[in-house]
Formats: C-alpha cells, structure tokens, sequence
C-alpha cells in the first residue's frame, strides 16, 4: 500500500463518489480507479461497489477506511516532527473563526510564542464548520472559534474559555444613533458586516437570524474593523464585540443602538483532537489560553490591519 493509494481510497470513503474524489485530488477518474484496483489486488478485497443509492462498502473496506486515515495522518505529523527536528523548532498550527483571528488572536498568539523561544505559530481562518475535519486530517493541531454544535463527537475535544458580548452600534450621526428602536426598524437597516457573517455558527449569524435581517440588507466586508470603519461614517449599523468598540464608543466615534433584545453574548472555544492525539504545543495552548494573562492579552490585543487581513488565505507566523 502507497500513501497515494490511501489518499485516493479515503477521498473515495469521504465523498461517496469517485468522480468528487478525483476532483479534490486534481486528477483524473481513471487514476483514482487504478489506485484503487490496486489495493483491491493486494487486498484481496473488493472494497466497495456500486449501488443505485451510491457506494456500498465491505467491512474489509470500512476497516480500510479507519486505517487509512490514521496511517495518512501518522505520515502527515512524521513529515512536520522531522522537519522541525532539522530546524530545531517546533510548529503549532492554529485555526481560528475569522472574529477570534481578527480581534482576540493577536495578543493571544504573540504572548503565547513568545514564552518558547523554539516554538513558531502559524494562524490560519477557516469556517468552523471545517474544524472537525482540519483537527482530524492533522492540518492543524488546535481550532478556535464558536462551539462547532452537532452532537457529540468522541474523536474531538471541545472546551469554553472566553464569553463576550455583541453589541450594535452605528456612527454618531446615523438616524438611529441615540434612539430606543424596535427589531422591525433594525431589519429595515443597511447592516456593515465582517467575515464572520458568511458563515452559520458563531454569535454574528445567530444575531442576524433572531433578528430576521433580510439578506438584501447584509453588506459583508474583508474585515469587521472595515465594517465598523463604514459604521462610523453613517452608513449603516453593524454587530461588535464589545471590549473591541470600548475606545470608539467612548470618544464618540461609534453610538450604541439601545433596543430590547439587543445585547448577544457568544463565547469562543479551543478544539482538539481527543486525548492521545494531542500535539503537546495545542495541550500546552489550551491550558493557556485560560489564565488571566492570556484573557488580558486578547482583551488588549494590537489588533490586525484592515489592509493585511483576507479571511480566505490569511496566515501569520509567529516566532
């Protein structure tokens, strides 16, 4: 068995399809076949076969799909161990909701390296609802954001460690500012929104939802500091955390839209793989990112520049 043949057969597993498979892999239907063919042959199983309701797995080949993750992701860490190993550093890799990277991360990583001089981080945003399974291929050793909700999932490790509160502000001379509104006025609202807004979990989309803002009214930006920067100018109101708005709202530059129903709290959570499969730096991040130093660091974190922040592709090193 090759690690090529693995990869190809647990795409296939993952996707239910082996045309889907072939085109996350970036090749063509007829490899992933021979790829498969062959561990067949040396299998002396057939692994799966078709259905008119899809792919229909042996128990050979489910075993088969248990192992192949595990020796795929067995490779993945032995490939990163080695390399640090010859560079003398360790490597952490983090995951994080595009709120936490923009607002809370900065302090938190920058004190959390700078304790070992031999460790770099690397920050990277993703949708949440991909942290399961970043945790599980070991792209990263650590996710935070919003709990993942779904049920229970015994191979992940999910613990609170920061609430905070979401609050709605616009600039001092929009109509709203000053005013005691209802939820019917705020859905008739142009709404600034950061990337936090583009996905399903966190407390930015639950907001919107309870508040039945119509998508038509939802105006997303690179960042929410961008967002909050057209709030300022009167264009619309936009959702805040509100420890990231204090400064604004005290000089005058932001006003907060008082209303019933208009303070959210959200919380932000650290996501491993469970124990055993833990990189000791992610175990070593996790007690961390609970003490008082570390909330004070994100709390009074440098923040991240408008201009450097993509949520698609952003990553930062830290050393």
């Amino acid at each position: 068995m090759t690690p090529t043949q693995l990869r190809a057969f647990a795409a296939v597993v993952r996707l239910g399809s082996v045309k889907q498979a072939a085109a996350e892999l970036d090749v063509s239907e007829a490899a992933v076949s021979l790829h498969v063919g062959q561990l067949r042959k040396e299998l002396g199983d057939r692994l799966f076969t078709r259905t008119a309701s899809g792919l229909a797995f042996t128990p050979g080949g489910l075993r088969l799909a248990s192992r192949a993750a595990e020796l795929l992701s067995l490779q993945e860490r032995t490939i990163i161990e080695v390399g640090q190993a010859g560079r003398g550093r360790r490597l952490l890799r983090v995951a994080a909701s595009s709120l936490f990277a923009e607002y809370a991360a900065p302090g938190l990583i920058g004190l959390f390296a700078g304790r070992a001089a031999d460790l770099d981080v690397e920050l990277s945003v993703h949708d949440p609802r991909r942290f399961g399974s970043l945790l599980r291929s070991r792209t990263v050793d650590v996710a935070i954001g919003p709990h993942p909700g779904g049920g229970a999932d015994e191979t992940l490790s999910c613990r609170a460690f920061l609430n905070y509160q979401l609050v709605v502000v616009c600039g001092p001379e929009h109509p709203l500012a000053g005013r005691d509104v209802g939820t019917h006025q705020l859905r008739d609202q142009v709404w600034l929104l950061g990337p936090s807004a583009a996905t399903d979990l966190g407390a930015v989309p639950t907001m919107l939802r309870k508040l039945n803002v119509p998508e038509h009214h939802q105006q997303i930006y690179q960042s929410h500091a961008a967002a909050l920067e057209q709030a300022q100018r009167n264009s619309g109101v936009a959702p805040a955390i509100s420890f990231a708005v204090a400064q604004d709202l005290a000089n005058g530059r932001l006003v907060r839209v008082a209303g019933p129903s208009l303070r959210f709290d959200g919380g932000w959570f650290t996501m491993t793989l469970a124990e055993g499969g833990v990189a000791p730096a992610a175990a070593e991040l996790v007690r961390f990112v609970t003490t008082p130093r570390a909330t004070q660091a994100m709390l009074r974190g440098p923040g991240v520049n408008v201009g450097r922040f993509r949520p698609s592709i952003h990553i930062t090193l830290w050393s």
